[in-house]
Protein backbone atom coordinates (compact mmCIF):
# COMPACT_ATOMS: atom_id res chain seq x y z
CA UNK A 1 0.00 0.00 0.00
CA UNK A 2 1.42 3.79 -1.17
CA UNK A 3 1.71 6.12 1.77
CA UNK A 4 2.89 9.02 -0.46
CA UNK A 5 -0.46 10.43 -1.56
CA UNK A 6 0.96 12.58 -3.90
CA UNK A 7 -0.19 10.71 -6.87
CA UNK A 8 -4.04 10.59 -5.44
CA UNK A 9 -3.39 14.55 -4.09
CA UNK A 10 -2.68 15.46 -7.96
CA UNK A 11 -5.57 13.10 -9.75
CA UNK A 12 -8.00 15.16 -6.79
CA UNK A 13 -7.10 18.22 -7.85
CA UNK A 14 -7.01 18.13 -11.03
CA UNK A 15 -10.81 16.59 -10.90
CA UNK A 16 -12.94 15.67 -13.86
CA UNK A 17 -12.60 17.58 -17.34
CA UNK A 18 -15.03 16.83 -20.24
CA UNK A 19 -11.72 16.56 -22.33
CA UNK A 20 -9.81 15.68 -19.67
CA UNK A 21 -7.97 11.95 -19.01
CA UNK A 22 -8.87 12.06 -15.46
CA UNK A 23 -12.34 9.75 -14.16
CA UNK A 24 -13.52 9.60 -11.47
CA UNK A 25 -15.35 6.25 -9.77
CA UNK A 26 -16.83 5.09 -6.48
CA UNK A 27 -16.80 1.58 -7.48
CA UNK A 28 -17.68 -0.82 -10.10
CA UNK A 29 -19.69 -3.96 -10.06
CA UNK A 30 -20.06 -7.12 -12.44
CA UNK A 31 -23.54 -6.83 -12.26
CA UNK A 32 -23.92 -3.52 -12.53
CA UNK A 33 -21.65 -2.04 -14.75
CA UNK A 34 -21.41 -5.20 -17.29
CA UNK A 35 -25.07 -5.54 -18.18
CA UNK A 36 -27.24 -3.80 -20.20
CA UNK A 37 -25.43 -2.07 -22.78
CA UNK A 38 -23.68 -0.38 -19.96
CA UNK A 39 -19.99 -2.07 -21.38
CA UNK A 40 -20.22 -0.86 -24.40
CA UNK A 41 -20.94 2.88 -23.34
CA UNK A 42 -18.30 2.66 -20.48
CA UNK A 43 -15.41 1.51 -22.67
CA UNK A 44 -16.26 4.04 -24.96
CA UNK A 45 -15.86 6.71 -22.07
CA UNK A 46 -12.53 5.04 -21.18
CA UNK A 47 -10.83 4.92 -24.64
CA UNK A 48 -12.34 8.77 -24.41
CA UNK A 49 -10.23 9.56 -21.57
CA UNK A 50 -7.47 7.59 -22.79
CA UNK A 51 -7.32 9.74 -25.97
CA UNK A 52 -7.81 12.74 -24.10
CA UNK A 53 -4.12 11.78 -22.08
CA UNK A 54 -2.49 10.90 -25.13
CA UNK A 55 -2.54 7.66 -24.49
CA UNK A 56 -2.89 7.60 -20.66
CA UNK A 57 -5.77 8.04 -18.30
CA UNK A 58 -6.20 7.77 -14.55
CA UNK A 59 -9.03 6.04 -12.90
CA UNK A 60 -9.56 7.47 -9.28
CA UNK A 61 -11.46 4.52 -7.38
CA UNK A 62 -13.19 5.08 -3.94
CA UNK A 63 -14.20 8.47 -4.43
CA UNK A 64 -17.63 10.09 -5.26
CA UNK A 65 -18.16 12.12 -8.28
CA UNK A 66 -16.93 15.53 -7.34
CA UNK A 67 -13.38 13.76 -5.44
CA UNK A 68 -14.72 12.98 -2.21
CA UNK A 69 -13.19 10.40 0.06
CA UNK A 70 -15.50 7.39 0.04
CA UNK A 71 -13.50 4.39 0.24
CA UNK A 72 -14.55 1.25 -0.22
CA UNK A 73 -13.83 -2.27 1.49
CA UNK A 74 -11.46 -4.30 -0.36
CA UNK A 75 -13.31 -6.99 -2.19
CA UNK A 76 -15.13 -4.42 -3.61
CA UNK A 77 -11.87 -2.64 -4.78
CA UNK A 78 -10.59 -5.90 -6.05
CA UNK A 79 -13.71 -6.52 -7.76
CA UNK A 80 -13.56 -2.76 -9.27
CA UNK A 81 -10.02 -3.31 -10.85
CA UNK A 82 -11.89 -6.49 -12.56
CA UNK A 83 -14.57 -4.89 -13.88
CA UNK A 84 -12.36 -1.60 -15.01
CA UNK A 85 -9.60 -4.33 -16.73
CA UNK A 86 -12.73 -5.43 -18.66
CA UNK A 87 -13.59 -2.53 -19.66
CA UNK A 88 -9.90 -1.35 -20.52
CA UNK A 89 -9.40 -4.59 -22.69
CA UNK A 90 -12.66 -3.66 -24.41
CA UNK A 91 -11.26 -0.18 -25.38
CA UNK A 92 -7.97 -1.73 -26.83
CA UNK A 93 -6.29 -0.29 -23.42
CA UNK A 94 -4.72 -2.11 -20.37
CA UNK A 95 -4.27 -1.33 -16.61
CA UNK A 96 -0.58 -0.44 -16.05
CA UNK A 97 -0.41 0.21 -12.42
CA UNK A 98 -2.26 0.38 -9.13
CA UNK A 99 -2.04 2.41 -6.10
CA UNK A 100 -3.73 2.31 -3.06
CA UNK A 101 -4.34 4.01 0.16
CA UNK A 102 -6.32 3.54 3.51
CA UNK A 103 -9.55 5.52 3.66
CA UNK A 104 -11.35 4.65 6.88
CA UNK A 105 -11.30 1.97 9.27
CA UNK A 106 -11.30 -0.52 6.54
CA UNK A 107 -12.00 1.41 2.81
CA UNK A 108 -9.14 1.63 0.52
CA UNK A 109 -9.00 4.70 -2.17
CA UNK A 110 -6.69 4.00 -5.09
CA UNK A 111 -5.31 5.29 -8.80
CA UNK A 112 -5.04 3.12 -11.69
CA UNK A 113 -3.08 3.86 -14.64
CA UNK A 114 -4.28 3.22 -17.85
CA UNK A 115 -2.27 2.83 -21.16
CA UNK A 116 -3.52 2.60 -24.49
CA UNK A 117 -2.49 -0.99 -26.46
CA UNK A 118 -3.32 -4.33 -25.25
CA UNK A 119 -1.26 -6.74 -22.23
CA UNK A 120 1.79 -7.76 -23.45
CA UNK A 121 1.41 -10.29 -26.07
CA UNK A 122 3.97 -12.91 -24.93
CA UNK A 123 4.56 -14.96 -27.80
CA UNK A 124 8.35 -14.12 -27.57
CA UNK A 125 11.20 -16.21 -26.97
CA UNK A 126 12.00 -16.91 -23.09
CA UNK A 127 14.65 -18.64 -21.39
CA UNK A 128 14.63 -19.31 -17.99
CA UNK A 129 18.50 -19.53 -16.74
CA UNK A 130 19.20 -21.22 -12.85
CA UNK A 131 22.03 -20.38 -11.15
CA UNK A 132 23.91 -21.98 -8.56
CA UNK A 133 27.79 -22.17 -7.23
CA UNK A 134 29.56 -21.60 -3.46
CA UNK A 135 28.93 -18.81 -2.03
CA UNK A 136 31.02 -15.32 -2.58
CA UNK A 137 31.94 -17.10 -5.46
CA UNK A 138 30.13 -14.40 -7.58
CA UNK A 139 26.58 -15.07 -8.90
CA UNK A 140 23.88 -12.57 -7.79
CA UNK A 141 27.22 -10.30 -9.17
CA UNK A 142 27.54 -11.86 -12.28
CA UNK A 143 23.60 -11.63 -13.22
CA UNK A 144 23.12 -8.31 -11.57
CA UNK A 145 26.22 -7.36 -14.25
CA UNK A 146 24.48 -8.94 -17.04
CA UNK A 147 20.88 -7.74 -16.17
CA UNK A 148 22.46 -3.85 -15.95
CA UNK A 149 25.09 -3.84 -18.42
CA UNK A 150 27.14 -2.11 -15.30
CA UNK A 151 30.28 -3.46 -14.50
CA UNK A 152 30.57 -4.33 -10.36
CA UNK A 153 32.54 -2.23 -7.98
CA UNK A 154 34.43 -4.88 -7.03
CA UNK A 155 32.38 -5.22 -3.53
CA UNK A 156 29.59 -7.05 -5.08
CA UNK A 157 27.51 -3.40 -5.66
CA UNK A 158 25.54 -5.43 -8.73
CA UNK A 159 24.49 -7.96 -6.47
CA UNK A 160 22.12 -5.71 -4.23
CA UNK A 161 19.75 -5.52 -7.37
CA UNK A 162 18.83 -9.26 -6.84
CA UNK A 163 19.14 -9.37 -3.03
CA UNK A 164 15.28 -9.09 -2.04
CA UNK A 165 15.51 -9.11 1.72
CA UNK A 166 16.74 -6.07 3.60
CA UNK A 167 18.82 -8.47 6.03
CA UNK A 168 20.27 -10.27 2.83
CA UNK A 169 21.43 -6.42 1.47
CA UNK A 170 23.00 -5.88 5.36
CA UNK A 171 24.96 -9.23 5.29
CA UNK A 172 25.75 -9.60 2.03
CA UNK A 173 23.85 -12.91 1.46
CA UNK A 174 20.63 -14.28 -0.40
CA UNK A 175 18.43 -15.79 1.64
CA UNK A 176 15.92 -16.63 -0.66
CA UNK A 177 15.40 -17.05 -4.43
CA UNK A 178 15.93 -14.01 -6.33
CA UNK A 179 14.71 -13.06 -10.08
CA UNK A 180 16.82 -11.23 -12.65
CA UNK A 181 15.46 -10.45 -16.35
CA UNK A 182 17.22 -9.01 -19.22
CA UNK A 183 16.55 -9.54 -23.25
CA UNK A 184 17.45 -8.94 -26.80
CA UNK A 185 16.03 -7.51 -29.91
CA UNK A 186 17.57 -7.11 -33.32
CA UNK A 187 19.40 -4.29 -31.96
CA UNK A 188 21.08 -6.08 -29.20
CA UNK A 189 20.81 -6.32 -25.55
CA UNK A 190 18.10 -4.69 -23.64
CA UNK A 191 18.63 -3.94 -20.05
CA UNK A 192 17.47 -2.33 -16.98
CA UNK A 193 19.06 1.31 -15.91
CA UNK A 194 17.45 0.47 -12.02
CA UNK A 195 16.42 -3.04 -11.62
CA UNK A 196 15.18 -1.63 -8.53
CA UNK A 197 11.95 0.18 -10.33
CA UNK A 198 9.51 -2.80 -11.47
CA UNK A 199 8.63 0.00 -14.02
CA UNK A 200 12.24 -0.71 -15.65
CA UNK A 201 11.89 -4.38 -15.55
CA UNK A 202 8.35 -4.17 -17.08
CA UNK A 203 10.30 -2.21 -20.01
CA UNK A 204 12.81 -5.03 -20.37
CA UNK A 205 9.58 -7.52 -20.85
CA UNK A 206 7.59 -5.45 -22.67
CA UNK A 207 10.26 -4.16 -25.65
CA UNK A 208 12.35 -7.33 -26.07
CA UNK A 209 11.88 -9.90 -28.36
CA UNK A 210 13.91 -12.77 -26.37
CA UNK A 211 13.70 -12.60 -22.83
CA UNK A 212 16.20 -14.29 -20.23
CA UNK A 213 15.15 -14.55 -16.56
CA UNK A 214 17.35 -15.52 -13.99
CA UNK A 215 16.53 -17.65 -10.65
CA UNK A 216 19.40 -16.75 -8.68
CA UNK A 217 20.02 -19.73 -5.53
CA UNK A 218 21.81 -19.58 -2.84
CA UNK A 219 25.31 -20.49 -1.89
CA UNK A 220 25.58 -20.36 1.67
CA UNK A 221 25.58 -23.86 2.98
CA UNK A 222 23.14 -23.48 5.47
CA UNK A 223 20.16 -22.74 3.05
CA UNK A 224 21.09 -24.99 0.62
CA UNK A 225 17.14 -26.53 1.03
CA UNK A 226 16.67 -23.05 -0.59
CA UNK A 227 19.09 -23.50 -3.89
CA UNK A 228 17.64 -27.22 -4.05
CA UNK A 229 14.21 -25.54 -4.28
CA UNK A 230 15.36 -23.23 -6.87
CA UNK A 231 16.99 -26.21 -9.15
CA UNK A 232 14.18 -28.30 -8.76
CA UNK A 233 10.94 -26.56 -8.19
CA UNK A 234 11.53 -24.11 -11.11
CA UNK A 235 10.90 -24.77 -14.75
CA UNK A 236 14.75 -24.08 -15.93
CA UNK A 237 16.17 -24.30 -19.50
CA UNK A 238 19.50 -24.26 -18.81
CA UNK A 239 21.70 -24.13 -15.33
CA UNK A 240 24.65 -22.17 -14.75
CA UNK A 241 27.43 -23.01 -12.48
CA UNK A 242 29.84 -20.12 -10.77
CA UNK A 243 33.28 -21.10 -9.61
CA UNK A 244 35.76 -18.04 -8.51
CA UNK A 245 38.74 -18.56 -9.90
CA UNK A 246 40.39 -17.23 -6.62
CA UNK A 247 38.87 -20.10 -4.66
CA UNK A 248 38.16 -23.09 -7.17
CA UNK A 249 35.48 -26.07 -7.35
CA UNK A 250 34.65 -26.51 -3.28
CA UNK A 251 32.13 -29.12 -1.96
CA UNK A 252 29.41 -26.55 -2.08
CA UNK A 253 30.11 -26.51 -6.05
CA UNK A 254 30.32 -30.06 -5.94
CA UNK A 255 26.59 -30.57 -4.18
CA UNK A 256 25.03 -28.53 -6.92
CA UNK A 257 26.91 -29.58 -9.98
CA UNK A 258 24.87 -32.93 -8.34
CA UNK A 259 21.53 -31.45 -9.03
CA UNK A 260 22.09 -29.71 -11.68
CA UNK A 261 23.16 -32.67 -13.47
CA UNK A 262 20.78 -34.80 -11.28
CA UNK A 263 17.92 -32.97 -13.09
CA UNK A 264 19.33 -33.35 -16.48
CA UNK A 265 19.73 -29.44 -17.02
CA UNK A 266 21.58 -28.47 -19.94
CA UNK A 267 24.63 -26.68 -17.71
CA UNK A 268 27.33 -23.98 -18.20
CA UNK A 269 30.16 -22.92 -16.17
CA UNK A 270 31.47 -19.40 -15.82
CA UNK A 271 34.69 -19.07 -13.64
CA UNK A 272 34.24 -15.74 -11.53
CA UNK A 273 36.72 -13.31 -10.62
CA UNK A 274 39.37 -13.96 -13.40
CA UNK A 275 40.54 -9.82 -12.57
CA UNK A 276 41.26 -11.20 -9.26
CA UNK A 277 44.44 -13.50 -10.32
CA UNK A 278 46.82 -14.14 -12.53
CA UNK A 279 46.36 -15.90 -16.29
CA UNK A 280 47.95 -19.18 -14.91
CA UNK A 281 45.31 -19.71 -11.90
CA UNK A 282 42.59 -19.32 -14.35
CA UNK A 283 43.78 -21.94 -16.41
CA UNK A 284 44.11 -24.16 -13.01
CA UNK A 285 40.91 -23.63 -12.10
CA UNK A 286 39.95 -24.26 -15.70
CA UNK A 287 41.75 -27.59 -15.25
CA UNK A 288 40.09 -28.55 -12.23
CA UNK A 289 36.59 -27.62 -13.53
CA UNK A 290 37.21 -30.02 -16.48
CA UNK A 291 38.12 -32.55 -13.77
CA UNK A 292 35.20 -32.40 -11.77
CA UNK A 293 32.78 -32.51 -14.80
CA UNK A 294 35.13 -35.58 -16.43
CA UNK A 295 34.36 -37.33 -13.11
CA UNK A 296 30.48 -36.26 -12.99
CA UNK A 297 31.11 -38.27 -17.16
CA UNK A 298 30.24 -35.27 -18.73
CA UNK A 299 32.41 -33.53 -21.60
CA UNK A 300 34.11 -30.13 -20.56
CA UNK A 301 33.88 -27.46 -23.73
CA UNK A 302 36.15 -24.47 -23.21
CA UNK A 303 34.09 -21.29 -25.02
CA UNK A 304 37.50 -19.41 -25.15
CA UNK A 305 39.54 -22.39 -26.82
CA UNK A 306 36.31 -23.31 -29.69
CA UNK A 307 34.31 -20.76 -29.50
CA UNK A 308 30.60 -19.68 -29.16
CA UNK A 309 29.30 -21.43 -32.18
CA UNK A 310 30.72 -24.84 -30.77
CA UNK A 311 29.25 -24.13 -27.39
CA UNK A 312 26.00 -23.55 -28.97
CA UNK A 313 25.89 -26.92 -31.41
CA UNK A 314 27.24 -29.27 -28.22
CA UNK A 315 25.76 -27.58 -25.02
CA UNK A 316 23.75 -30.83 -23.33
CA UNK A 317 23.11 -33.13 -20.73
CA UNK A 318 26.22 -34.37 -21.64
CA UNK A 319 29.17 -30.91 -22.74
CA UNK A 320 29.13 -28.58 -20.20
CA UNK A 321 30.25 -25.37 -21.80
CA UNK A 322 32.82 -23.06 -19.60
CA UNK A 323 33.20 -19.26 -19.63
CA UNK A 324 35.92 -16.75 -17.82
CA UNK A 325 34.19 -13.87 -16.93
CA UNK A 326 35.16 -10.74 -14.62
CA UNK A 327 31.86 -8.54 -13.45
CA UNK A 328 34.33 -5.71 -12.27
CA UNK A 329 35.97 -6.03 -16.09
CA UNK A 330 32.86 -6.95 -17.78
CA UNK A 331 35.54 -9.79 -19.72
CA UNK A 332 33.18 -12.72 -20.96
CA UNK A 333 30.01 -11.05 -20.40
CA UNK A 334 29.67 -10.42 -24.40
CA UNK A 335 30.19 -14.27 -24.60
CA UNK A 336 27.40 -15.11 -22.03
CA UNK A 337 25.01 -12.39 -23.59
CA UNK A 338 25.87 -14.24 -26.74
CA UNK A 339 25.33 -17.50 -25.74
CA UNK A 340 21.81 -16.31 -24.24
CA UNK A 341 20.90 -14.59 -26.85
CA UNK A 342 21.13 -17.43 -28.84
CA UNK A 343 20.65 -20.78 -27.31
CA UNK A 344 17.29 -22.44 -28.09
CA UNK A 345 14.35 -22.78 -26.01
CA UNK A 346 14.38 -26.56 -24.23
CA UNK A 347 11.05 -28.20 -25.00
CA UNK A 348 8.10 -27.62 -22.86
CA UNK A 349 4.94 -30.01 -22.61
CA UNK A 350 2.28 -27.92 -24.37
CA UNK A 351 -0.38 -30.11 -22.68
CA UNK A 352 -2.88 -29.29 -20.12
CA UNK A 353 -1.88 -26.17 -17.79
CA UNK A 354 -0.13 -27.29 -14.66
CA UNK A 355 1.94 -24.49 -12.34
CA UNK A 356 3.47 -25.64 -8.91
CA UNK A 357 2.96 -22.88 -6.13
CA UNK A 358 6.48 -21.40 -5.44
CA UNK A 359 5.47 -18.43 -3.20
CA UNK A 360 2.42 -16.88 -2.09
CA UNK A 361 2.08 -13.05 -0.87
CA UNK A 362 -1.52 -11.01 -0.87
CA UNK A 363 -1.85 -7.33 -2.60
CA UNK A 364 -4.11 -5.21 -1.32
CA UNK A 365 -6.89 -4.48 -3.63
CA UNK A 366 -6.01 -8.01 -6.00
CA UNK A 367 -6.11 -10.52 -3.31
CA UNK A 368 -4.18 -13.83 -2.75
CA UNK A 369 -1.36 -14.08 -5.50
CA UNK A 370 0.66 -17.57 -6.66
CA UNK A 371 3.49 -17.21 -7.98
CA UNK A 372 5.51 -19.89 -9.77
CA UNK A 373 6.97 -21.20 -12.98
CA UNK A 374 4.25 -22.58 -15.39
CA UNK A 375 5.01 -25.89 -16.00
CA UNK A 376 3.22 -27.03 -18.72
CA UNK A 377 0.14 -25.71 -21.25
CA UNK A 378 -1.27 -22.17 -20.67
CA UNK A 379 -3.30 -19.49 -18.51
CA UNK A 380 -5.15 -16.52 -18.95
CA UNK A 381 -6.93 -14.03 -16.86
CA UNK A 382 -10.57 -15.41 -16.35
CA UNK A 383 -9.89 -19.02 -16.36
CA UNK A 384 -11.11 -21.32 -13.53
CA UNK A 385 -9.14 -23.67 -12.06
CA UNK A 386 -8.55 -26.21 -9.21
CA UNK A 387 -5.75 -25.61 -6.13
CA UNK A 388 -4.61 -28.18 -4.28
CA UNK A 389 -4.61 -30.38 -2.77
CA UNK A 390 -5.28 -29.09 0.84
CA UNK A 391 -3.55 -30.74 3.52
CA UNK A 392 -7.01 -33.23 3.61
CA UNK A 393 -6.50 -34.19 -0.17
CA UNK A 394 -9.56 -32.01 -1.82
CA UNK A 395 -9.07 -29.48 -4.67
CA UNK A 396 -10.70 -26.14 -4.25
CA UNK A 397 -12.19 -24.35 -7.57
CA UNK A 398 -10.77 -20.82 -7.69
CA UNK A 399 -10.60 -18.28 -10.61
CA UNK A 400 -7.57 -16.10 -12.22
CA UNK A 401 -8.14 -12.40 -12.01
CA UNK A 402 -5.11 -11.06 -13.33
CA UNK A 403 -1.43 -12.58 -14.03
CA UNK A 404 1.81 -11.09 -13.81
CA UNK A 405 5.69 -11.66 -15.28
CA UNK A 406 8.28 -9.55 -13.95
CA UNK A 407 6.14 -6.32 -12.94
CA UNK A 408 4.06 -6.52 -16.10
CA UNK A 409 0.29 -7.47 -16.22
CA UNK A 410 -0.42 -9.89 -19.19
CA UNK A 411 -3.27 -11.76 -20.83
CA UNK A 412 -1.61 -14.86 -21.09
CA UNK A 413 1.56 -16.95 -19.62
CA UNK A 414 2.64 -20.24 -21.23
CA UNK A 415 4.83 -23.01 -20.24
CA UNK A 416 8.79 -21.85 -18.71
CA UNK A 417 7.00 -18.68 -17.82
CA UNK A 418 7.57 -17.32 -14.25
CA UNK A 419 4.32 -15.43 -13.29
CA UNK A 420 2.08 -14.68 -10.30
CA UNK A 421 -1.21 -15.09 -10.68
CA UNK A 422 -3.74 -12.87 -8.76
CA UNK A 423 -6.77 -15.84 -7.50
CA UNK A 424 -10.28 -14.98 -6.61
CA UNK A 425 -12.09 -17.69 -4.54
CA UNK A 426 -9.08 -18.06 -1.86
CA UNK A 427 -7.60 -16.16 0.40
CA UNK A 428 -3.37 -16.22 0.55
CA UNK A 429 -3.54 -17.81 3.98
CA UNK A 430 -5.00 -21.14 2.52
CA UNK A 431 -2.01 -21.52 0.06
CA UNK A 432 1.03 -23.15 0.63
CA UNK A 433 4.19 -23.81 -1.43
CA UNK A 434 3.83 -27.45 -2.97
CA UNK A 435 0.01 -27.02 -4.20
CA UNK A 436 -0.63 -27.13 -7.79
CA UNK A 437 -2.87 -25.05 -9.97
CA UNK A 438 -4.66 -27.06 -12.63
CA UNK A 439 -7.45 -26.56 -14.96
CA UNK A 440 -11.29 -27.24 -13.50
CA UNK A 441 -11.68 -29.92 -15.72
CA UNK A 442 -9.19 -31.80 -14.44
CA UNK A 443 -9.21 -35.02 -12.11
CA UNK A 444 -6.35 -34.76 -9.66
CA UNK A 445 -5.53 -38.06 -7.19
CA UNK A 446 -3.60 -36.30 -4.04
CA UNK A 447 -0.78 -38.56 -3.91
CA UNK A 448 1.01 -39.45 -0.17
CA UNK A 449 3.09 -42.22 -1.45
CA UNK A 450 4.42 -43.41 -4.62
CA UNK A 451 7.71 -45.62 -5.67
CA UNK A 452 10.90 -44.74 -7.04
CA UNK A 453 13.86 -44.93 -8.57
CA UNK A 454 16.36 -43.88 -6.36
CA UNK A 455 20.16 -43.54 -6.26
CA UNK A 456 22.36 -42.55 -2.88
CA UNK A 457 25.07 -39.98 -4.02
CA UNK A 458 26.13 -39.86 -0.35
CA UNK A 459 24.89 -41.56 3.23
CA UNK A 460 27.45 -41.59 6.01
CA UNK A 461 25.72 -45.38 6.69
CA UNK A 462 23.06 -47.48 5.11
CA UNK A 463 19.39 -45.94 4.52
CA UNK A 464 17.42 -48.47 5.78
CA UNK A 465 13.57 -48.56 6.71
CA UNK A 466 11.64 -45.71 8.03
CA UNK A 467 14.25 -42.47 6.74
CA UNK A 468 13.16 -39.59 6.89
CA UNK A 469 14.93 -36.57 4.72
CA UNK A 470 13.37 -34.17 3.01
CA UNK A 471 12.25 -34.37 -0.58
CA UNK A 472 12.12 -31.73 -2.43
CA UNK A 473 9.73 -32.44 -5.78
CA UNK A 474 8.62 -29.51 -8.32
CA UNK A 475 8.36 -27.00 -5.48
CA UNK A 476 6.97 -29.47 -2.54
CA UNK A 477 9.93 -30.04 0.16
CA UNK A 478 8.08 -32.51 2.68
CA UNK A 479 9.85 -34.86 5.09
CA UNK A 480 8.65 -38.13 3.53
CA UNK A 481 9.58 -41.91 4.84
CA UNK A 482 11.51 -44.31 2.48
CA UNK A 483 11.19 -48.08 2.57
CA UNK A 484 13.53 -49.73 0.04
CA UNK A 485 12.36 -52.48 -1.40
CA UNK A 486 16.24 -54.67 -0.54
CA UNK A 487 15.46 -53.48 2.82
CA UNK A 488 18.29 -51.35 2.48
CA UNK A 489 20.48 -49.10 0.29
CA UNK A 490 23.99 -48.04 0.41
CA UNK A 491 26.21 -44.97 -0.88
CA UNK A 492 26.55 -45.15 -4.31
CA UNK A 493 23.45 -47.83 -5.00
CA UNK A 494 20.76 -47.30 -6.80
CA UNK A 495 17.38 -49.37 -6.20
CA UNK A 496 13.78 -49.03 -5.86
CA UNK A 497 12.19 -47.34 -2.98
CA UNK A 498 8.24 -46.98 -1.39
CA UNK A 499 8.10 -42.83 -0.18
CA UNK A 500 5.73 -41.98 1.89
CA UNK A 501 4.77 -38.12 2.99
CA UNK A 502 5.11 -37.44 6.63
CA UNK A 503 2.05 -34.60 7.24
CA UNK A 504 -0.10 -34.19 3.72
CA UNK A 505 -0.38 -35.53 0.37
CA UNK A 506 0.58 -33.26 -2.91
CA UNK A 507 0.27 -34.02 -6.75
CA UNK A 508 2.84 -36.08 -8.13
CA UNK A 509 3.25 -38.07 -11.46
CA UNK A 510 5.21 -40.64 -12.75
CA UNK A 511 8.39 -39.89 -14.65
CA UNK A 512 8.61 -36.83 -11.83
CA UNK A 513 12.50 -36.63 -10.57
CA UNK A 514 13.49 -35.72 -7.18
CA UNK A 515 16.14 -34.83 -4.30
CA UNK A 516 16.27 -35.82 -1.22
CA UNK A 517 18.31 -34.73 1.62
CA UNK A 518 18.75 -35.07 5.06
CA UNK A 519 22.35 -33.72 6.99
CA UNK A 520 25.04 -34.82 4.82
CA UNK A 521 22.82 -37.48 2.93
CA UNK A 522 21.79 -37.05 -0.47
CA UNK A 523 20.27 -38.85 -3.61
CA UNK A 524 18.16 -38.44 -6.14
CA UNK A 525 15.43 -40.06 -7.87
CA UNK A 526 12.42 -41.16 -9.83
CA UNK A 527 9.09 -41.38 -9.64
CA UNK A 528 7.84 -44.71 -11.50
CA UNK A 529 4.45 -45.15 -9.68
CA UNK A 530 1.42 -43.50 -7.23
CA UNK A 531 -0.37 -44.62 -5.19
CA UNK A 532 -3.38 -42.36 -5.05
CA UNK A 533 -5.08 -41.63 -1.10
Amino acid sequence: MSADRAALDRAIERGEEEGGHVEFKERLTRAVHLADGRKESLAAQLRHRVLSGDGEATYVVGVTDDGGIAGIDPEAFSETMDVLSLLAEEAGAHIDDVETWSAGEDGLVGVATLREGAMLDTDDDHIVVGTAGHVDHGKSTLVGSLVTGSPDDGQGGTRAYLDVQPHEVERGLSADLSYGVYGFDDDGAIRMDNPDRKSDRAEVVREADRLVSFVDTVGHEPWLRTTIRGLVGQKLDYGLLVVAADDGPTKTTREHLGILLATELPTMVAITKTDLVADERVREVEREVERLLRNAERTPLLVGRHGVEAALDEISEQVVPIVGTSAVTMDGLATLDELFERLPKTAHDEGEFSMYVDRTYSVTGVGAVASGTVRSGSVEAGDELLLGPMADGSFREVEVRSIEMHYHRVDEASAGRIVGIALKGVKESAIERGMALLPRDADPEPVREFDAEVMVLNHPTRIGEGYEPVVHLETVSEAAAFYPDEGRLLPGDTGTARVRFKFRPYLVEEGQRFVFREGSSKGVGTVTDVRPE
